[in-house]
C-alpha cells in the first residue's frame, strides 16, 4: 500500500529579528541592501531594534531533514516540547507556509485545525463559513448540505449559526472549526493542540470523532498534543520531535516514555522544592513554603519514605488538615493521603501565627516502581474541601525496584497495587 503522506528531506528555515525601521531613509537603506544581496543592516536579534547600531542577523531551522511516511488509516501522534517544530510541520502539511527544502506528497484532501482564528472569515456567519470551508475542500453545495445538520449538532452552536464568528467565544469557535474539519470527509485530518481550548466534554467528543474517522472511515489523522493520555488512547503510532529533528518514531507507549525521559529532571535521593507555581491565588491565611522528600539514598519500592513541608500561619487557624496527592506521569491521581484519615494528632492541629514544619513518614512505601509527582493541600475541617493553600509540583520522583521486586509484575506499570497507605508518623 502506498503512503498517503510522504515527506522527504523536509526543512524549514526562519529568519530571526525585528524587521522595519519606521523612517524613509532607513527603508531605502534596507532596499539598497537587498538589491546588493546583503543582509538587512537594521536587523537586530532578540531585542528591540536600535537604529543607531548596525544589527546582526541569524537564522533558525524550525525543522531539519524530516523524512516520514504515513499510511492510510493511521493516527499519528506528534509530541515534543514547545518549540520542537510540531506546529511548523502541520503548517507545512496544510500548505499554510512553504518548505525551505524538501518535498511533501499527499493523496487526497487535507482538513486542518491549527489554531483559534485560522480557517474562518471573522465577518462571515457560522453557516457561511461551513459552506466556505467545504468549497475550499472541493465539495459541492449538495455535499455540504448533507453534512450541515450533523456539523451544527456536533458543535452545539445551533442558536448562533447565523451570527458572525467574530462574536463567538474561543471555545465555540474551536467546536465549530473541528466539526467542520472532521465532518467534511477529508482524507487527512490535521489537528493541533487547539482542542485544549474546548471544555472536557467537547474534548472527549472530539477524540471519539477522530477515532471514528480513522477506524470506521479509514482516514488518516495527525494529532499534536501535550496531553499524553490522549496521545496514548488515540494514536497507534507516535513521533517525537526535538529542536526540529525526529528523535523517535514508532510504538506510542515507547515514544511517550522516551518523551518523559527527555524532559523530566528528577533525582531519587533528595528534593527541596521552594514553591513557585501555585494552582490558585491562595496562601493568605496559611501559606505553604516548601516541600521536601527526605530520603538521601535512592527511594526503593516497599521502603520507608518521608515527606516534610514547611508552612506559615498568618492568622490563627483551627482544625487544619494536610493532604498529599500522588499522581502518575500522565497526570492520573493514584491516591490521596490525608492527615485526618490516617494520622491521629488532633490536639496539635490548631495553630497560632508562626512558621511550622510537618514530617509525614510512610512505612513500606506503597508505590510501584516508576515516576510520580506530588500535590500538597492544607484545608480547614475534616472531610471538607475548604482549601487554604494548594501546591502542585512539576518535578518527578522515581521509585526504584528493590532486590525483591519481581520484574515481570511491574513491566510498563505504575501506580498503587496496595491498600490505601497509612501514615506511621506525623510530627509537627
Amino acid at each position: 500500500m502506498d503512503p498517503i503522506i510522504k515527506i522527504e528531506n523536509l526543512s524549514k528555515q526562519y529568519r530571526l529579528g525585528n524587521v522595519g525601521t519606521g523612517t524613509l531613509s532607513h527603508d531605502l537603506n534596507r532596499w539598497w541592501a537587498r538589491v546588493q544581496g546583503k543582509e538587512d543592516p537594521f536587523l537586530k536579534i532578540g531585542e528591540t531594534n536600535n537604529q543607531n547600531t548596525k544589527g546582526e542577523s541569524d537564522y533558525v531551522w524550525a525543522l531539519k531533514d524530516i523524512n516520514l511516511e504515513v499510511m492510510p488509516g493511521e493516527v499519528l501522534g506528534i509530541i515534543g516540547k514547545n518549540g520542537a517544530g510540531k506546529s511548523t510541520l502541520l503548517k507545512l502539511l496544510s500548505r499554510v507556509t512553504a518548505p525551505t527544502t524538501g518535498s511533501i506528497k499527499t493523496r487526497g484532501r487535507i482538513a486542518s485545525l491549527l489554531e483559534v482564528g485560522t480557517g474562518f472569515h471573522p465577518e462571515l456567519t457560522g453557516r457561511e463559513n461551513i459552506f466556505l470551508n467545504g468549497a475550499i475542500l472541493g465539495m459541492t453545495k449538495a455535499e455540504i448540505r448533507s453534512k450541515f445538520d450533523e456539523i451544527v449538532d456536533f458543535a452545539g452552536v445551533e442558536r448562533y449559526i447565523d451570527t458572525p464568528v467574530k462574536r463567538y467565544s474561543s471555545g465555540m469557535y474551536v467546536r465549530l472549526a473541528f466539526a467542520v474539519a472532521a465532518h467534511l470527509e477529508p482524507e487527512i485530518l490535521v489537528v493541533d493542540e487547539v482542542l485544549a481550548v474546548g471544555d472536557a466534554e467537547f474534548q472527549k467528543k472530539a477524540l471519539g470523532k477522530m477515532q471514528d474517522v480513522s477506524l470506521k472511515d479509514g482516514r488518516t489523522v495527525l494529532f499534536v498534543s501535550h496531553n499524553m493520555g490522549a496521545i496514548k488512547n488515540l494514536c497507534n503510532k507516535t513521533m517525537l520531535l526535538h529542536q526540529g529533528n525526529i528523535i523517535g518514531l514508532g510504538n506510542t507507549q515507547e515514544i511517550v516514555n522516551d518523551y518523559y525521559s527527555q524532559n523530566i529532571k528528577y533525582s531519587s535521593t533528595f528534593f527541596d522544592y521552594r514553591l513557585h507555581n501555585r494552582q490558585f491565588p491562595m496562601g493568605q491565611k496559611v501559606r505553604i513554603n516548601s516541600l521536601s522528600f527526605n530520603n538521601r539514598s535512592p527511594i526503593y519500592h516497599n521502603k520507608r519514605f518521608e515527606i516534610t513541608f514547611n508552612f506559615t500561619v498568618n492568622e490563627k487557624s483551627d482544625d487544619l488538615c494536610f493532604g498529599i496527592g500522588i499522581n502518575s506521569i500522565d497526570g492520573t491521581r493514584i491516591v490521596t493521603v490525608d492527615s485526618d484519615a490516617n494520622c491521629y494528632v488532633e490536639n496539635t492541629l490548631n495553630f497560632e501565627q508562626g512558621n511550622y514544619e510537618v514530617l509525614m513518614q510512610l512505612d513500606e512505601f506503597f508505590l510501584e516502581p516508576g515516576l510520580y509527582n506530588f500535590d500538597l493541600a492544607i484545608r480547614v475541617g475534616r472531610g471538607t474541601l475548604n482549601v487554604l493553600d494548594y501546591f502542585s509540583n512539576q518535578s518527578y520522583l522515581e521509585i526504584l525496584p528493590n532486590d525483591n521486586t519481581p520484574n515481570h509484575v511491574y513491566e510498563n506499570k505504575t501506580g498503587s497495587y496496595r491498600p490505601i497507605p497509612s501514615i506511621s508518623k506525623c510530627q509537627i
